[in-house]
């Protein structure tokens, strides 16, 4: 999966990346499952799937939530698997796993990576990676063709912004905030320039997440990005006909948006 090509594709079509976070086999395998294909036939067009961890620094009290129902219902990293390999049939929009490193490394990493492959995962992000110290990963994703990910935050020096660009093979994850992911009253007032700053460093795509949780919202960070994920607000809806509304709701608002601007 080539995510530049991708993005550029919906760029064509004036559209905007729609990116929802679903906890993987939560509320359960069948839910999970059900959920993500209305989320893809909807109109989602990369689908990221959170591997439950049990100390999830970057997750807020809903995703938190998320992953401990999910391992208390016998979660583990196989079962993950095969159930990406049953959606995977059913469509062809990217699918990226978030995960922490400690689960991959007892995985093992080349297994890990080799069983993303075969079961069609096409992107990974790591938010406790530095991309200093990724090589033993970045060598196994590079092999089974997995695109990595890296997280800029709002504290990010520019120096480091250009090395987590060089570093990211798919998209540059903007975090729109500082903390843990979760719902927002409002997007922050430095977002424009934060992303200013991301595109002054890299042409890769740019996509903005943490805190993303109306339509709203969603329609006013990609005046700026190519793409927005919606994770806290998309967990909290286990019914599939209310998240079918959700998703066109908020496709609908950034297919109408205006072309990514650019700064000079």
């Amino acid at each position: 999966m080539n995510f530049i090509d991708y993005f550029k594709k919906l760029k064509e079509r004036r559209e905007k990346a729609l990116i929802p976070y679903f906890t993987a086999l939560y509320p359960s395998k069948a839910s999970f499952e059900k959920l993500a294909i209305t989320a893809a036939e909807s109109g989602a067009d990369i689908i990221e799937i959170g591997l439950p961890f049990s100390d999830p620094l970057a997750d807020g009290p809903v995703i938190q939530h998320s992953s401990q129902t999910a391992l208390k219902n016998g979660f583990t990293i196989a079962k993950m698997f095969r159930s990406i390999a049953g959606l995977r049939v059913k469509t062809e929009i990217p699918f990226i796993i978030m995960t922490y490193l400690n689960p991959v490394l007892r995985y093992g990493a080349n297994i890990f990576f080799t069983q993303c492959r075969k079961n069609g995962v096409n992107g990974m992000i790591i938010p406790d990676m530095i991309p200093e110290e990724d090589g033993p990963i970045r060598k196994e994703a590079d092999k089974a063709g997995v695109a990595m990910i890296y997280l800029v935050a709002p504290t990010t020096p520019e120096k480091r912004m250009r090395l987590i660009a060089s570093r990211t093979t798919g998209f540059i994850y903007a975090v729109s905030v500082t903390g843990v992911t979760g719902q927002r009253e409002n997007i922050p007032a430095y977002l424009p320039a934060m992303v200013k700053k991301i595109r002054m460093v890299t042409d890769k795509p740019v996509c903005i997440g943490f805190g993303i949780s109306t339509p709203e919202q969603a329609k006013a960070a990609v005046k700026y990005a190519d793409g927005v994920i919606m994770g806290s607000a998309v967990v909290k809806i286990t019914n599939p006909v209310v998240l079918k509304k959700f998703i066109k709701q908020v496709k609908s608002g950034i297919r109408i948006t205006g072309s990514t601007q650019r700064y000079s």
